[in-house]
């Protein structure tokens, strides 16, 4: 790969029909850093849903007791595949089995998510600034939330245009706080039930004899999470002392306009809210730092030395690396990489500038195997697509493998190519490329390559793209070309 051609696809996502010849590589891509907007139309304009995340959880609360009700709830969201009986029709099937109320709001929320899903891609596919947008998604799956559980397809797509976009290029510190305390955050991993057991909503409860229809108690999933895969990795030296008092500092983080504590909720700038009533008074210590009482303040606390831990930086570094420079990184760029986020106090900006200097960056052979959502984005950039309708999206990327906010855990889609270059999904991205192909412009194929790949065009492609019966072939074997699949 020449230099030029990694700047377009090992830094971005690709060509497009708006990109002009890539002059200085390294400028090219520091360029994008001022072109970049973090609240572009499609995002400004999107409309806020909070209201429906709360109805819905309100709704879920109701039915805690209708046992039926409850399992044809979690079959809409993921439809089990009875024999003989398409994804379509089981859906149809679970929402049929649920009262009016819930039916209307699981479809409502798939649209949203389908919109969203469709702002995400349609932002991308005529962004002057395709390495920043690939910073977005790398940072959105660090911190990722799935859609499995009711209430957060109304907050997936804000968790990545609010708390993650603005703070790309800002300081990690913030990003974490952002988007760890998102409703879309709170709700994923059961933050927003957490309730101190000294809370003094916990022991008024506890005086009344109880309210078996509401969960209670503390829960630790998101602090494990934040502590395993946000800030100091597996083996970062946390306990489970840690986790714990991580935990309790966190209670009282919740999701606006929920429960009968909702109307002592205090909206706070990630967009979630804080209830002092269920918060576990007191001192905390984590990784051996005190933290005296202090509320909502306490856990912020905790996020920012946290943040700014040299595990973190290690861990930071390690995967920034793994993205952008080979499923094994190079030691020497992880060094690199783990000293700048150090010495700059988490300024991603800084990370990002330091990443494109390196060396280790500009190897010229492959060095990552283009994820589902990658391949596709750079195949519809390549193709002069600049917008597509929700749905097309979501049945590409659902055929693809690899939905945006539905990774299969907290830990996010796979970055290594063992997850993703098995023979079934080759083939159907070979199947996609041809309806692609298709329907996009089909002269000037080879031109159209040799542009996308400058530099770097394999003989054996080119030759290929010259054996094509028609347009339309060349097109899509270059969709599949060893330099679309690799970066």
């Amino acid at each position: 790969m020449s230099p030029a051609s990694i700047a377009l696809n090992r830094f971005g996502y690709g060509l497009s029909a708006k990109d002009a010849a890539v002059g200085d590589p390294r400028a090219f891509l520091l360029c994008q850093f001022d072109a970049f907007d973090p609240s572009p139309p499609a995002i400004a304009a999107r409309l806020d849903t909070r209201a429906n995340t709360g109805e819905m959880l309100e709704l879920l609360r109701r039915l805690r007791q209708d046992t039926r009700a409850m399992t044809a709830m979690e079959q809409a969201g993921t439809p089990a595949m009875a024999e003989g009986m398409t994804r379509q029709e089981a859906r149809a099937v679970a929402l049929d089995g649920l009262p009016p109320e819930y039916r209307e709001q699981l479809v409502e929320a798939r649209r949203v998510l389908a919109d969203d899903i469709a702002v995400r891609v349609n932002t991308v596919l005529t962004s002057p600034a395709p390495m920043v947008e690939r910073l977005v998604h790398f940072w959105s799956n660090h911190f990722s939330v799935s859609v499995g559980k009711p209430g957060t397809q109304f907050e997936a797509g804000p968790h990545e245009f609010t708390a993650i976009r603005p703070h790309v290029l800002g300081r990690f510190s913030d990003m974490l706080k952002a988007a760890v305390l998102h409703p879309a955050m709170q709700i994923y991993l059961d933050q927003f039930q957490s309730i101190g057991p000294n809370a003094p909503f916990a022991q008024r409860r506890a005086r009344r004899g109880g309210d078996q229809q509401r969960p209670r108690g503390l829960n630790e999933n998101l602090a494990r999470e934040v502590l395993e895969l946000h800030t100091l990795g597996v083996d970062g030296g946390y306990s489970q002392t840690d986790v714990t008092e991580l935990a309790r500092a966190l209670t009282g983080w919740t999701v606006p306009g929920i429960g009968r504590v909702g109307r002592f909720a205090e909206d706070q700038p990630s967009g979630a809210a804080f209830v002092a009533l269920v918060h576990e008074p007191g001192a905390r210590q984590v990784l051996g730092r005190s933290y005296p009482a202090g509320e909502a303040k306490q856990a912020l606390a905790i996020l920012d030395d946290l943040a700014a831990h040299p595990a973190t930086a290690r861990h930071i570094a390690t995967k920034f690396a793994r993205h952008f420079a080979g499923d094994t990184p190079p030691p020497a760029l992880v060094a690199r990489l783990e000293a700048d986020f150090l010495r700059s106090d988490g300024d991603l900006a800084s990370l990002t500038r330091t990443l494109i200097e390196a060396p280790e960056a500009w190897t010229p052979g492959p060095v990552k195997f283009r994820t589902p959502f990658e391949w596709l984005i750079a195949a519809l950039r390549l193709t002069g697509t600049t917008t597509l309708p929700p749905q097309r999206i979501v049945g590409a990327l659902t055929e693809l493998g690899q939905v945006p906010w539905r990774a299969p855990s907290p830990a996010g889609y796979d970055d290594l190519a063992a997850s993703w270059a098995g023979p079934d999904a080759l083939i159907r991205r070979v199947e996609l490329a041809e309806r692609i192909a298709r329907n996009a412009p089909q002269d000037g194929v080879i031109a159209r390559a040799e542009a996308a790949f400058p530099g770097a065009l394999g003989e054996a492609t080119i030759t290929q793209l010259k054996r094509a019966e028609s347009g339309q072939q060349a097109l899509a074997l270059l969709l599949v070309s060893p330099e679309m699949m690799r970066r």
